[in-house]
């Protein structure tokens, strides 16, 4: 006789409230009419909000279900939360951007959080197959999304490259999955550490398989030289899709990363830390060097996330909980700090025309000097100066580095630092020191202002706040480290 273990809905239970909501967006899209699908985004944010608040109830708990297929813990939870903000503002300045271009398709929403479920399974996988069918659920709607803006050509290139390359990852990323079963015998990560503690393993499969499972998630994050798709995606999607994937998808990309290489295979780390080491230093000075040379701003920022990426690989190299603590820690940081850039592009735009040249912005501060102080300040965190939550954010990170024995890749991180500012500042200058080009660009008007200056305002709030206090989240962030259960 069978007997079925009990179901612990508790630890599925904000992945549920987020996919019954997306369900329900799409329902009530087939009979709300066109002028009145802005009820889609407050429907879109009581369900985000509400996912939230259960999260909260479960902090402090550490479980498993469904054989140990997904896992709650604080780490999951920390990563949940971030997801579900970054949700939050994405639906935010989505309502100005669609309106604005005529996007407004109650599908938009679904497809957000459908995404963001993708996003919470792959942050609570406790199982390689659940990781697959997380990112999986995650790519699919982003694949729609980045060709949202049809029949505009740059929206359809984007979702037509992003969709091959992103497929191409997805084989790399199963073929190392079946290698590393073929090496331990299991996909469970828990096992799979088991395993290899004991040393009952076959070592040439099991490394192929680390380096394939490396490759797809490299896609995910845009390591280098896995980054190809991010500058032509990020440029040619939505600008309110384009922000969601800075923020979002590296953020999931990396709760897998470091579940992986952190518990799964840490018996291993010293095969795979030289390799994520110098993945570190490559991608922080490609993304940074080729940064300086754009003069897109979308362009621009695809480059600095590649960069970001890099300073964000060095807290994975640096492991133990310094480490873990660090990179939640930075990736809610830049969030803020990403989302809020996008959000002055798509407030400085002027109905369907966006200001996508760096010149554009020039004598923004004599036009529009409060959207220009919230983009200096965003410059001024995503280059690490203080006392904003880019320079916290990277502080801790070189300090887990030098804790753990990596002073050289902390040396190379700040040097990295001090090569970004040049085009941080650059876009700081034409705002400030150039004078202005054609007309005046108004204001976004309508109920997509109020909406965009809400997520511009929490963006600036997470960033300065961060900055000044960031003892109470890095503290959270210190308890959200990755459990054996």
């Amino acid at each position: 006789m069978i007997t079925i273990p009990p179901v612990h809905l508790a630890v599925v239970a904000p992945l549920l409230v987020v996919g019954v909501t997306a369900l329900v967006v799409m329902l009530c899209d087939l009979v709300l009419p066109a002028n009145e699908r802005t009820w889609l985004a407050y429907l879109s944010l009581f369900g985000l909000i509400g996912a939230m608040l259960i999260g909260t109830q479960l902090w402090g708990r550490q479980t498993s279900t469904f054989s140990g297929m997904f896992l709650l813990d604080n780490f999951g939870l920390a990563l949940t939360f971030i997801f579900l903000t970054v949700a939050v503002i994405t639906v935010l300045l989505s309502v100005a951007y669609t309106s604005d271009r005529g996007l407004v398709r109650g599908e938009f929403y679904a497809l957000i959080l459908f995404a963001v479920m993708g996003m919470m399974i792959m942050a609570t996988a406790g199982d390689l197959i659940v990781v697959f069918l997380g990112i999986e659920l995650l790519s699919l709607p982003l694949y729609v999304l980045s060709g949202f803006a049809r029949p505009a050509r740059d929206s359809i290139e984007a979702a037509l490259k992003y969709f091959l390359l992103g497929a191409f990852a997805s084989g790399f990323l199963l073929y190392g999955i079946v290698l590393i079963f073929g090496a331990t015998g299991s996909t469970n990560l828990l096992q799979i550490a088991s395993v290899l503690t004991k040393g009952a393993h076959n070592s040439v499969m099991l490394y192929a398989g680390i380096a394939l499972l490396l490759v797809g998630l490299g896609f995910k994050v845009s390591v280098v030289p896995f980054h190809q798709w991010t500058p032509d995606v990020y440029e040619g999607a939505p600008t309110a899709v384009t922000a969601f994937m800075v923020a979002g998808t590296k953020a999931a990309g990396f709760a897998v990363l470091l579940r992986i290489l952190l518990v799964a295979v840490l018996p291993v780390r010293d095969v795979w830390l030289p390799a994520i080491a110098i993945l570190a230093v490559v991608t922080m000075t490609v993304g940074n060097v080729t940064a300086i040379a754009q003069q897109n701003i979308k362009r621009m920022l695809a480059y600095s996330s590649i960069a970001h990426a890099g300073y964000i690989l060095v807290a994975v190299a640096a492991g133990g909980a310094a480490g873990t603590s660090s990179a939640i820690f930075y990736l809610l940081i830049y969030a803020f700090m990403n989302l809020g850039a996008f959000a002055v592009v798509i407030a400085a735009s002027r109905g369907g025309e966006e200001r996508l040249a760096i010149r554009d912005y020039a004598g923004l501060a004599r036009q529009r000097p409060v959207l220009a102080a919230i983009m200096a300040i965003f410059m001024l965190s995503l280059a690490g100066f203080p006392p904003t939550a880019g320079f916290v954010g990277k502080l801790t990170i070189f300090q887990a580095a030098v804790q753990n024995g990596l002073t050289w890749l902390a040396v190379i991180a700040v040097l990295n630092s001090v090569v970004s500012v040049f085009y941080y500042a650059r876009v700081i200058v034409f705002m400030y020191m150039r004078e202005p080009e054609g007309e005046p660009w108004p204001a976004v008007a309508g109920d997509g202002r109020r909406m965009l200056a809400l997520a511009l305002g929490i963006c600036v709030a997470g960033v300065l706040l961060l900055g000044i206090l960031p003892t109470p989240a890095y503290q959270a962030a210190q308890t959200a480290l990755l459990n054996i259960l």
